[in-house]
């Protein structure tokens, strides 16, 4: 019995033991003739048989390489078992636990992400970025290596939740946090206009007051979306999630010096041109040109000011003068009625005690009543001033809105206090300066009856205008007129009747 070679047909494994065994010896019942075994032939021995050699060689290498292909090894695990092997390949992590993986799809409303899990994790759309409503694709691409925290190993449909917002919140906490310590300055676009301020992404929401976004009050916020901007950190709240920033307070450390120089050279009572730059319900504030500072309702105007939008707007130019300055606190006090004319310097110095002033009833209080006579300028005429007789109430005398003649009894100047009196009026007196053109004692005969052309001119004016059917409409020198006698009363109470618009000029006292 001759021993043959093996052939073993290509893709047939076999086990190192078998590869090892020696090759059986086959007995055939009908051996035939024995096969003659035929040395391999060389390149020389190729040209005998009519092959080239060239083409010999080439398949002898191409049998060698498909020998070696049809080798494989199966123990290349060592002492690990193929399960261990691939329970290795997986992935160890907890909820809340940051993981590091590759985006592999994107949808409209969740992103896929390949952790080494044995299945992806997915992102869902709120969870991708800070920002509202945002499209996945706008924030991750393909084959993008991204940081994630594990928020639920397995949902009801036994999915890996994933957030890549909240990776973005733990890691930019802990930048934060040092920079509040080192009293730092963070930078970040602003992605919202919310109530109250703005929103910059600064790695998670940190709100920008609005009274903080300038150094000055912004009342149109929509301009700085997009905008990047740097804050200081004014307030940090893990527990809430809560960061409230200052950029005012940024603004202000930047322009220190130019404050410091700015408030050095600033003095008391200077002249300074300034714009209105917010209105507040106690005053406003005016921009100098480097820093603003405070009109007080106080000093806004001479007169009565119930809101200080009455006075100004904002944008307004002024002209204000330096009240005082506080280097300490860094404050500026104004005054924009100190430019202006003082209404009781002008009135005490243009009017003497005992001239008759005409006024106007404004107010009535228990212990008297107030009558304007002149711009912002009110005096009191005490209940023991108003009537000769005995007086009970005011009403019983005077009523709101009435016009009548009063006497100056006193001008207390610094106190801005003016007493008047309307029973010491009704004795007579010399009017004021700016009545004496006008009813000056050379428009009164020796009776005292009011002798002045003015009231009869307009008298007759009213009268030809009746007659040709036109509209009366007596001007205001009508109203100012006295008329005292009975003449001049009927003539213009006929007037009145026939269609005229005049009313009866006040009575003026005389002198008794």
């Amino acid at each position: 019995m001759l021993a043959s070679s093996m052939v073993v047909p290509r893709g047939v494994l076999l086990s190192d033991q078998e590869l090892k065994e020696p090759t059986p010896v086959v007995e055939a019942s009908d051996p035939g003739p024995a096969p003659v075994e035929t040395p391999a032939a060389d390149v020389g021995d190729a040209e005998v048989v009519g092959i080239p050699a060239a083409e010999v060689a080439e398949e002898s290498e191409e049998s060698e390489e498909e020998e070696e292909d049809d080798i494989v090894v199966f123990d290349d695990l060592g002492d690990m078992s193929f399960s261990d092997a691939i329970d290795a390949t997986i992935v160890e992590f907890d909820e809340g636990g940051l993981v590091t993986g590759t985006v592999v799809k994107i949808d409209s409303d969740e992103v896929l992400l390949d952790i080494g899990f044995k299945s992806e994790g997915v992102i869902p759309s709120r969870e991708l970025s800070i920002r509202n409503d945002v499209n996945p694709a706008d924030v991750v691409s393909l084959g993008e290596e991204l940081e994630a925290l594990v928020l639920q190993k397995e949902d009801k449909d036994g999915r890996l939740i994933l957030s890549k917002k909240r990776a973005q919140y733990e890691r930019a906490w802990g930048t934060i946090e040092k920079l509040k310590e080192e009293e730092g300055v963070v930078s970040g676009p602003v992605i919202e206009v919310v109530k109250g301020g703005l929103i910059l992404d600064i790695g998670l929401r940190g709100f920008l007051p609005a009274s903080l976004v300038d150094l000055r009050r912004v009342r149109d916020l929509a301009p700085f979306v997009g905008k990047t901007l740097e804050a200081k950190i004014i307030e940090l709240d893990k527990n809430r999630n809560n960061v409230v920033l200052s950029r005012r307070a940024y603004l202000e450390e930047t322009q220190r010096e130019q404050r410091d120089e700015f408030l050095t050279n600033l003095k008391p009572g200077e002249i300074r041109e300034g714009v209105v730059s917010s209105v507040v319900n106690f005053g406003a504030f005016v921009d100098l040109g480097g820093m603003d500072g405070l009109v007080h309702v106080s000093e806004l105007s001479w007169k009565h000011v119930d809101h200080p939008s009455s006075v100004v707007n904002v944008g307004d130019e002024v002209t204000v003068q330096v009240l005082d300055v506080d280097l300490s606190r860094e404050r500026i006090s104004l005054s924009l009625k100190a430019t202006q004319q003082d209404p009781w310097q002008e009135f005490a110095t243009g009017h003497q005690v005992g001239e008759l002033v005409y006024g106007r009833v404004t107010k009535l209080v228990p212990f008297g009543s107030f009558v304007q006579v002149g711009e912002g300028i009110e005096g009191l005429v005490h209940i023991s001033e108003m009537a000769a007789h005995h007086v009970e109430a005011p009403e019983q005398v005077v009523t709101p809105g009435e016009e009548l003649w009063v006497k100056i009894i006193d001008i207390d100047l610094d106190r801005r206090r003016i007493s008047l009196s309307i029973k010491q009026a009704a004795e007579g007196g010399e009017v004021a300066a700016e009545y004496r053109d006008q009813f000056g004692e050379h428009n009164y005969d020796a009776e005292g009856n009011y002798i002045g052309v003015q009231a009869e001119a307009v008298a007759d004016h009213a009268e030809t205008e009746v007659e040709a059917g036109a509209e009366v409409e007596v001007e205001g020198e009508l109203e100012a007129a006295l008329v005292l006698d009975s003449a001049a009363l009927e003539a213009v109470e006929a007037v009145a009747v026939e269609g005229a618009a005049a009313q009866a000029a006040p009575e003026i006292p005389t002198e008794q």
